[in-house]
């Protein structure tokens, strides 16, 4: 989950170059950021914890002397947050620098033997490992690759590393295992980085490491070896995005430039239409039964999945967090299709699902990032064309994510009218995108007060509260999404949405569910956001929202133009295209939830790019 850049460079100062592509890897989520130079015999470090404008405020980060170095934004796995733990980690001479990416599983019994050994170790972290075990085999006379090599042979777990000693200047050797790596090929500059967003700016030319291979980066160019350390060529491939997409183009925040980047990326994933079309022209008929797996927002696309390909094509669906799977891995057989979706294509829990899937069922990974490992594992790949996204929260992916599910279910259930019906969907997102401002003025009546007026500070907490006060002053710490059928996974996503960035309580239930637990909960305390499209459950969750009114619940109806019940039951509305049945609502209707995350984030003063505790890369288990 963290970040890692290396470059040589043949003539330049390496460090402004670093911090530029380091800073692009921001997104993965990071307490603490450093970078490593070397120049005459010396390695030059910077770091601390904190985020990167703070600590490079206090330390100037691109002023390190040196034409190759390394860099790294890190996700606290062992120890916490400090300039100690923060990457690069030399060895005891510092002559030696790493960085890494992972979780080393056997690191306690390694540092154990190194202690035993006469080394001492300063953090509390399991990468300062790798710096010592380098060291060590380096003194045996191995160079710098082979004592990588050594290290590989030693360490298990997730990992991707980088690592330079000045006994071999202008050269880095990375390698990697079930972390994300790639190599970026210039003309005069050469990479390794976590993520193609890093180094856009400098080169689109980049490669793939698979497992276990290694790549040596010096002023010549890049090699590679295989995992029995011969030497192999790579597929240099062009990255078709533009350093642009990756930028913010004036919009406030990442993430609200990707909430408007939706209409365009649900047309670019449609036009895979042909290729979902020969996927499905192959398979169909050789399965009888689909799983998806997935985590977090992904496994909210799948719930849709679910739905869509039960009703369209008949055929027996379930859905799976990738973290639980090995649980019910046992049921699969060759006439299981297994689909898993990952942003990344390189989500730790869902590539070991797909390993064991391999096994005994056809696989199909739904993925953002071309060459992520997810696409070089699986049978068959869909490309949800949303370009980069670079904030936490998912939301241009998550569309979609969908959109590829529809394609995929309504070619094998052959219904041509939801394909038509497809066609319509970037307007409809449009006309939502038109309206935001509604969503903005409601959302800041849901902001967390600075300052609690004195006369509500003896009644927060407690039931009705709010009962009779006015509307703007709202302390909301709890909020619940309820809706039915198709409704009910986007009640979830937008619950997710909601307390990945305002740090707001959030749950989402299926309507029906109310009545069985969670209503006990319920008064005036607490929104309630209720979905509720045309269709033939509306009728069942306008039932919800009256049952959750009648206890005192402020409503905040997300529904159809014309539907004036919604409207006169509702605190709060906001009305979508009345043409946007059930079926097709989980591509507009969440549109709007993800603005309103978006605005009670900001209300709160709070970064929705940036959502304390997470990563948008999640590489460990």
């Amino acid at each position: 989950m963290c970040g890692i850049v290396g470059c040589v460079l043949k003539n330049e100062k390496v460090a402004p170059i670093l911090f530029d592509s380091i800073t692009k890897l921001e997104y993965r989520g990071y307490d603490s950021i450093g970078l490593a130079t070397a120049c005459e015999g010396k390695i030059n470090l910077k770091k601390d914890a904190g985020k990167i404008a703070e600590v490079d405020s206090k330390l100037n980060l691109r002023d390190l002397e040196g034409n190759y170095g390394i860099a790294h934004v890190r996700w606290a796995t062992h120890g916490d947050p400090s300039k100690t733990n923060s990457h690069p980690h030399l060895n005891k001479d510092e002559t030696i620098a790493i960085v890494h990416n992972g979780i080393i599983e056997n690191y306690l019994s390694i540092k154990d033997k190194l202690e035993s050994e006469g080394y001492e170790f300063v953090s509390d972290t399991d990468t300062e490992v790798i710096a010592h075990l380098i060291d060590k085999y380096m003194k045996t006379g191995l160079d710098l690759t082979q004592s990588v090599r050594q290290v590989i042979n030693v360490i298990e777990g997730a990992y991707a590393l980088a690592a330079m000693t000045v006994s071999e200047p202008n050269r880095i050797v990375a390698t990697r295992k079930d972390s994300p790596l790639i190599v970026g090929v210039g003309e005069e500059e050469f990479f390794v980085a976590s993520d193609s967003p890093a180094i856009l700016k400098y080169t689109k030319n980049i490669a793939y490491l698979e497992k276990g291979e290694i790549v040596v980066l010096d002023e010549e160019g890049v090699s590679f070896l295989d995992a029995d350390d011969e030497p192999i060529e790579k597929e240099i491939e062009v990255n078709d995005w533009s350093p642009d997409m990756a930028e913010k183009e004036g919009y406030p925040h990442f993430m609200i430039k990707e909430i408007n980047e939706q209409s365009a990326a649900v047309k670019n994933t449609l036009s895979e239409r042909d290729k979902v079309k020969s996927i499905v022209d192959e398979i169909k008929g050789d399965i009888d039964k689909v799983l998806f797996v997935a985590c977090g927002t992904s496994y909210h696309a799948s719930m849709t999945g679910k739905y869509l390909i039960e009703s369209l094509a008949g055929i027996q669906t379930e859905v799976l967090l990738a973290s639980e799977f090995k649980y019910s891995a046992s049921s699969l057989d060759e006439r299981t299709l297994v689909i898993f979706i990952s942003q990344s294509g390189e989500t730790a829990d869902t590539l070991k699902a797909l390993d064991v899937a391999n096994e005994t069922s056809r696989t199909l990974a739904i993925v953002n990032v071309r060459g992520s490992s997810a696409t070089r594992r699986a049978d068959y790949t869909i490309y949800t064309q949303a370009g980069p996204e670079i904030g936490v929260a998912a939301t241009k992916t998550y569309i979609s994510q969908l959109v590829a599910i529809y394609l995929f279910a309504s070619l094998l259930g052959e219904k041509d009218e939801i394909l038509k019906d497809l066609e319509k969907v970037p307007a409809y997102i449009e006309d939502v995108l038109k309206k935001q401002d509604e969503i903005k003025r409601f959302a800041y009546k849901f902001k967390k007060l600075d300052k609690v007026p004195k006369y509500l500070k003896p009644i927060l907490g407690k039931p009705n509260a709010y009962k009779g006060l006015d509307k703007n002053f709202r302390h909301v710490e709890d909020m619940f999404f309820i809706g039915r059928g198709y409704s009910y996974s986007i009640a979830l996503e937008g619950a997710l949405k909601l307390k990945e960035i305002s740090y707001i309580h959030a749950e989402a239930y299926a309507g029906g569910e109310l009545k069985h637990g969670p209503i006990a909960l319920i008064d005036s305390n607490i929104p309630v956001v209720v979905i509720a499209p045309p269709g033939e459950d509306h009728k069942k969750i306008m039932s919800n929202l009256e049952e959750v009114k009648a206890r005192g619940a402020d409503i905040i109806g997300i529904g159809a133009i014309g539907d004036e019940d919604l409207v006169l039951k509702s605190d709060y509305t906001f009305l979508i295209n009345s043409e946007v049945n059930d079926v097709l609502a989980p591509l507009v209707y969440i549109v709007p939830l993800q603005l309103l995350s978006y605005y009670v984030s900001v209300a709160r003063n709070l970064d929705p790019d940036k959502p304390r505790n997470l990563a948008k890369c999640v590489t460990v288990e």
